[in-house]
């Protein structure tokens, strides 16, 4: 087990690198989260990823090196008519939506209702709009502090979220809340996620904290995981990757909820460093700050500085590798800083393959994210996927 290749995938969530074709249906024209991030910021210091080829890119607006990329390089467009979390993962991992999850300015109060009267809680909530945690924590977070009322907001992406103070609403409270809420949002309200919003502080200065929980659906067709898995090969989710998947297909779970984690566990499976891991095929990566702390925070320089840091850890990444072993870095959206709005941004996503004895090719313009799924069940020996084209 320990010789045969491993695919690790690592997701630089919302690491766009320009607009779709059909961004301006979005409210995205213009975006390019990369271009603009450099733009703002005057630098990026990335040598290692500019050396894979992300420079190379088309369109990448970022400064090319004179050497040649050691990686092959492209980026990929989303088939599925959204940028949200799940249909970007899933569709890396070959399953693409028709019709995609619904999104809302508002939910309707009848279904707020019936959601509050199940919990066998007082039909009042605060919120129920559009807007990012930040905002709607400085907005709210005092008033739900004397009422107790949960605080309810979305965005332009499919999510139902609940926001509560630890100590007014605990977290098993909250988390029963948003149970109960993943259960009701089928139908017409089908949300790609729920997700508990726990923060702590006082007025003027609260603070989110890391009991993030998310209440996603099953996938609502095969995936590369679960293929995987009647293949009777192992995967590991580093990350929010089981949440995303409702544990489906994923064998084994290292929940990291930050960048420093998630890369460390990364380095470590690859590495070898916990037994258990030692028979995963797949290693499938999230690294959430890049869109949690700083796009939907509107914050370019710190989303510059998530990026510095993730590509000084890239050479112990590189170096844990073995023979045979594939690297993909990809993003599943945008998620441009530079933007009025805190919403993700409808994209192109990099797309960077090594391996040690590969070639480096211009991969150039995939047509999906499940080019991935296509390369990866063609490269394990089990054939042609039914979407995507292999690379």
């Amino acid at each position: 087990m320990r010789n045969n290749p491993r695919i690790c995938i690592i997701v630089l969530d919302s690491v766009g690198i320009g607009a779709l074709p059909d961004a301006a249906e979005f409210g995205d024209s213009g975006t390019h989260t990369l271009g603009n991030i450099y733009e703002k910021v005057g630098e990026l210091k990335l040598p290692n990823l500019y050396e894979m080829g992300l420079a190379h890119i088309e369109n990448s607006r970022l400064p090319k090196p004179s050497t040649k990329p050691t990686a092959s390089y492209g980026r990929m467009a989303t088939v599925t008519k959204a940028k949200d979390t799940t249909s970007g993962h899933w569709e890396i991992a070959g399953l693409t939506m028709d019709p995609p999850f619904a999104t809302f300015e508002k939910f309707p109060e009848s279904l707020l209702t019936t959601w509050l009267e199940k919990a066998g809680r007082p039909a009042k909530w605060l919120g129920n709009y559009p807007a990012s945690g930040t905002q709607i924590m400085d907005e709210l977070g005092e008033e739900h502090m004397k009422t107790g009322a949960p605080i309810v907001y979305t965005s332009a992406d499919s999510v139902f979220q609940v926001a509560a103070h630890e100590e007014i609403i605990p977290l098993e409270e909250l988390y029963r809340l948003c149970a109960i809420a993943r259960e009701i949002l089928i139908g017409d309200n089908f949300v790609g996620r729920v997700i508990a919003r726990p923060f702590l502080g006082k007025a003027g200065a609260f603070k989110r904290t890391e009991n993030r929980r998310d209440y996603a659906v099953p996938p609502v067709g095969e995936t590369l995981l679960d293929a995987l898995e009647k293949h009777g090969q192992k995967t590991l989710g580093i990350g929010k990757i089981e949440d995303i998947f409702c544990n489906r297909g994923v064998t084994y779970v290292d929940h990291t909820t930050n960048n420093a984690d998630g890369i460390g566990a990364t380095i470590d499976a690859l590495r070898g460093v916990n037994a258990e891991f030692l028979d995963a095929t797949l290693i499938f990566t999230n690294l959430v700050d890049f869109d949690m702390h700083y796009g939907h925070r509107n914050d370019p320089v710190g989303y510059a500085r998530a990026l510095e840091y993730f590509d000084s850890q890239l050479p112990k990444i590189l170096s844990a590798l073995r023979p045979g072993d594939l690297l993909i870095i990809t993003a599943d959206h945008g998620c441009d800083p530079t933007t009025k709005g805190t919403d993700h941004t409808r994209e192109y996503v990099p797309l960077l393959v090594y391996s040690e004895n590969g070639k480096a090719l211009d991969l150039g313009t995939r047509n999906s994210l499940a080019d991935i799924t296509a390369t990866i069940y063609e490269k394990l020996g089990h054939g042609k996927w039914h979407i995507g084209e292999s690379f």
